[in-house]
């Protein structure tokens, strides 16, 4: 795979084009999902969860574009890491990184497969049948060596920006319904629980920090990009939340991954809710794809690190990692039975990645605040804080994390000085 920085990357990026490529990281598959599961946890104050989140983004946001330009690379927050704390950090945070497959992903799959279900004929309208077929589409894609097209995905999203638009306007929505509800001691809880499901939003944004010399003007542009992308993904969220509440699309296991659908079908009727299930389906499993193309790379290079000769670290002729791509498809399969056996809820398992992925952006918010200086180096410091109470909002879902990079760093180097000592 040819990286954007070999060589001198072009200066093809403006405001707008930046703009609409962070809206769309950021709406991916969150919109059919997380206001509902948002709204299931703390009712109406999670309109007050959103601000709270919208606010605590931006220092976050701010601070990987500082180091985004700094330090380019494809390597991601791991390579913040290496920078920062070492090579052997570097690879912890890999592993944490690959730690998601059992979780973060199941989850966009049943996601889609909600959707799915809705297109198969009645015979075969089954939930886990669609997450199958999904997942068979995903590995055929990925093996024939298929990117998903940046136009594609922002048509969608500006799809789902204009079905919010439609919603408002078909729903009756009135300002009696976007009345900020009285904030309460009861309702402290509630909201600290939503903001640790509600991260999974703002996921991304570590990506495209790395975009930043590819702007024309990358002083100017870059940082404005971010902050209206995160403001313009947060008020399409905030917006959404507004007609789930009004219609009160939430509440079960169903309306937490159907909720957008059943609201279509109350104002358009069936032709809409069918219609919705498409644009549904399409957002999801091209958010899905960039996440197995992003984890089967992940799991090449390390591969490729330890293990050259494994066939894990071997590319097939279309120069794709085959046997990463079809471990990881493996995986995602059995989770989908276990899922469907223990009937986990979308709701666990968002936490349990939101774990993962939070505790990376911790990382790099310690990383920053040791290799940024002036005020950067503030704002690491506010973004660390930030990050930190997000984390520990998370609750029991926050220990899958501690475990996957205790496990990774501490208890693999220990056994390293085990056999060595032996040796002696």
């Amino acid at each position: 795979m040819k990286s954007r920085f070999s060589g001198r990357a072009k200066k093809e990026i403006t405001l707008w084009s930046g703009l609409g490529q962070l809206s769309t990281t950021l709406l991916g598959t969150g919109l059919f999902m997380i206001p509902a599961i948002a709204a299931g946890i703390a009712g109406e104050a999670s309109l007050w969860a959103w601000l709270i989140l919208f606010v605590a983004v931006i220092p976050i946001a701010l601070t990987f574009a500082a180091l985004g330009k700094r330090y380019p690379s494809a390597g991601g927050t791991a390579y913040f890491v290496r920078k920062a704390f070492g090579q052997r950090m570097e690879r912890s945070v890999g592993w944490l990184f690959l730690s998601v497959t059992p979780v973060g992903i199941p989850a966009g799959v049943a996601l889609a497969g909600s959707f799915g279900k809705q297109l198969l004929p009645t015979p075969l309208d089954n939930t886990l049948l669609a997450e199958l077929i999904t997942i068979g589409l995903l590995v055929m894609v990925n093996l024939m060596g298929s990117k998903s097209s940046a136009r594609i995905q922002t048509v969608i999203a500006l799809a789902i920006c204009a079905l919010v638009s439609l919603f408002w306007v078909y729903g009756d929505v009135s300002t009696a319904d976007i009345k900020m509800p009285v904030l309460t001691s009861d309702s402290i809880l509630p909201i600290a629980s939503a903001l640790g499901v509600m991260f999974w939003c703002f996921v991304g944004i570590e990506a495209f920090a790395h975009m930043g010399e590819e702007f024309k003007k990358p002083e100017t542009d870059f940082p404005i990009a971010i902050i209206l992308g995160c403001l313009f993904a947060g008020a399409i969220y905030w917006s959404c939340s507004v007609v789930i509440l009004k219609f009160h699309a939430y509440g079960t296991e169903e309306l937490a991954a159907g909720s957008i659908p059943w609201i279509s079908e109350q104002i358009f009727g069936s032709k809409g809710a069918i219609l919705i299930s498409l644009i549904g389906y399409f957002a999801c499993f091209a958010s899905l794809n960039l996440y197995i193309q992003s984890l089967s790379r992940m799991a090449f290079a390390i591969a490729k690190n330890s293990h050259p000769n494994a066939k894990m670290a071997v590319i097939s002729k279309r120069g794709v990692p085959a046997y990463a791509t079809l471990t990881i498809s493996a995986i995602l399969v059995i989770c989908s039975f276990i899922g469907e056996v223990l009937g986990i809820d979308l709701e666990a398992l968002v936490k349990l990645a939101n774990g993962v992925f939070v505790l990376v952006y911790l990382l790099a918010m310690l990383s920053a605040y040791k290799l940024l200086t002036g005020m950067n180096k503030v704002l690491s410091l506010t973004a660390l804080v930030i990050t930190m109470l997000v984390f520990a909002c998370l609750g029991w879902a926050s220990l899958y994390a501690i475990a996957v990079l205790f496990s990774v760093h501490f208890l693999r180097n220990g056994s390293k000085l085990l056999l060595v000592a032996s040796k002696k």
